[in-house]
């Protein structure tokens, strides 16, 4: 009977603790319910691309079947490739971007103007893409009356149409991702900067060193963990290329050169209702992503000796 009570009072107490802070796990709960049907669910739901969907009766199990499809699906290699260069824009090309901005913000001098410059370069973020979207699109449209055009024709130079421009759109994709993730995605490394210890800086200026040596030598080394760290979570979002943004800059024109993987998911899986084969693109790309992930992670453990855990 002592033995029971024993082995139930930790778990009684647990309860009553959870009791005690029940508001807490109240406020909590919603969170965990959209993790449990938007994140989880989805997980286990993801046998659905080795089945054949059924709305009413049991699924038949499909094999491989379609992921063959997808593969030999003549329009698959071109997503493919525009999810890759768009996503190594992104993920590549625009991360030294936020490493440099969180330096130069840290250089600045005049505290007030420093803020001044946080608050307007984090403000984008938290934007939809609609409204982003909506911006650059009314800013970049090809009627004269088009801010870009405007500017252009003041200088006598000819309107331009950049939004139907195959050469053009996936920069206009890049600048737009810039103009609303530099400032929130710098955050990560002007707070490792201001987290250095001032003694280093004043060692250093006893020594003789200027402004560019501090960076090399004492802020760049500070970030490299950081750095290191985000790249490889950036590494798992890397075949996805950000639906939302896409989706609102399509058009026919373009299509062709910024048609996703993500695109072609909702185009097929739920706009056609292909459900398995929505499925296994959506499978395909959270294999490569924790590949990916896991890859990068280890080659960063042999290289720096620190990694993602």
């Amino acid at each position: 009977m002592e033995n029971n009570q024993l082995r139930v009072s930790p778990v009684r107490r647990k309860l009553h603790h959870m009791w005690q802070d029940r508001v807490l796990y109240l406020i909590l709960a919603p969170t965990i319910i959209y993790f449990c049907v938007f994140r989880v669910w989805p997980i286990i739901n993801m046998r659905l691309a080795f089945f054949d969907y059924k709305a009413r009766g049991p699924w038949v199990f499909a094999g491989l079947k379609y992921f063959k499809l997808v593969f030999q699906s003549s329009a698959f290699k071109d997503i493919l490739t525009n999810t890759l260069i768009i996503s190594f824009m992104k993920y590549v090309l625009l991360f030294p971007l936020f490493v440099v901005f969180a330096i130069l913000l840290n250089e600045l001098r005049m505290r007030k103007f420093r803020q001044y410059v946080q608050v307007v370069s984090y403000l984008p973020h938290f934007l939809s893409w609609v409204v982003i979207a909506g911006i650059w699109i009314s800013f970049l449209s090809p009627a004269d009356n088009g801010g870009l055009n405007t500017i252009l024709n003041f200088f006598g130079v000819q309107s331009v149409d950049l939004l139907t421009n195959k050469g053009a759109i996936r920069w206009i994709l890049f600048l737009c991702e810039g103009w609303r993730s530099l400032g929130w995605d710098s955050i990560i490394f002007f707070t490792a900067i201001l987290n250095i210890s001032p003694s280093l800086y004043e060692a250093a200026r006893m020594d003789g060193a200027n402004r560019w040596d501090i960076v090399k030598n004492i802020i760049l080394p500070a970030l490299l963990i950081p750095m290191t760290t985000v790249f490889i979570l950036n590494l798992g979002f890397f075949m996805s290329a950000g639906f939302d943004q896409v989706y609102n800059f399509t058009n026919p024109a373009v299509n062709s050169v910024i048609d996703i993987l993500d695109t072609y998911v909702n185009r097929v899986g739920i706009e056609q209702a292909q459900y398995s084969i929505g499925t296994a693109v959506s499978l395909i790309k959270g294999v490569v992503g924790v590949f990916l992930v896991c890859m990068t992670h280890v080659a960063s453990k042999k290289l720096t000796g620190e990694g993602v855990w």
